[in-house]
């Protein structure tokens, strides 16, 4: 099961009831797009007790279409990269700080 951003917002309001769910949406949103926006400029996102997202560049390279097997260039890319914190590690695990 996936956690969507609709879950975060009914959470939120669930736990903050003296907020408005405007108010919450907004924040969420003002959240996420300065993330977008800081992965965009090639800086990492470092969240304490969770973890850090950052950029990494994927090399050009040449891979193959797997329906024909012909050969395609695909360009260089940036993708993101997540590691998530020792408090995070130890919590899904179980284990105790």
């Amino acid at each position: 099961m996936a956690f969507v951003k609709s879950k975060l917002l009914k959470q939120l309001s669930k736990d903050y009831p003296n907020f408005l769910k405007k108010d919450l949406t907004k924040f969420i949103e003002i959240v996420l797009s300065e993330i977008k926006k800081t992965l965009k400029r090639g800086e990492r996102v470092e969240l304490r007790n969770f973890g850090v997202f950052s950029t990494k560049i994927q090399k050009a390279r040449i891979s193959r279409n797997p329906k024909t097997g012909e050969k395609v260039s695909t360009p260089e890319k940036k993708t993101i990269h997540f590691k998530m914190s020792k408090d995070l590690y130890k919590n899904l695990n179980n284990e105790k700080k």
